[in-house]
């Protein structure tokens, strides 16, 4: 049976607040990237996460190792009280979301790329309509 796991992260990147979702799903790691303004209060954290949490975009799945053992609760609240003082994200989150910036990269380019290509054929067009009105009369 397959577990899915999810964290998120709050830290200051100057000059926003910034919130990192990581979403563990069959064992692959997908993390979406938040930007607060300021610094975000507990309830609308919560209200992120209760609201928006289906339309946020997620990067693509990485394989990740998932660890199946049950913790000593006294460990269980050292290791949050660790992450709370831990700032930054993790390397696979950080795998996983740039591997979505090259992706939002990549349709970028191919969008521009067809816009100067529609906008050079309009102006040709627009050229070769105004050579036709210049010979039409004469």
């Amino acid at each position: 049976m397959d577990r899915t796991c999810g964290r998120l992260t709050v830290f200051f990147e100057d000059p926003f607040w910034v919130g990192v979702i990581e979403r563990i799903e069959n064992r692959k790691l997908s993390v979406a990237k938040v930007t607060f303004g300021a610094e975000p209060k507990d309830y609308e954290v919560l209200e992120l996460i209760n609201r928006n949490y289906y339309h946020l975009q997620f990067s693509p799945a990485v394989e990740t190792v998932v660890k199946d053992t049950r913790k000593n609760p006294k460990r269980a609240q050292r290791d949050a009280k660790k992450q709370t003082l831990e700032t930054g994200i993790g390397t696979k989150s950080q795998q996983a979301l740039k591997l979505q910036q090259e992706q939002n990269k990549q349709e970028r380019r191919v969008r521009s790329r067809e816009q100067r290509d529609a906008e050079s054929q309009r102006l040709f067009e627009l050229k070769q309509i105004k050579k036709r009105e210049k010979h039409k009369g004469h």
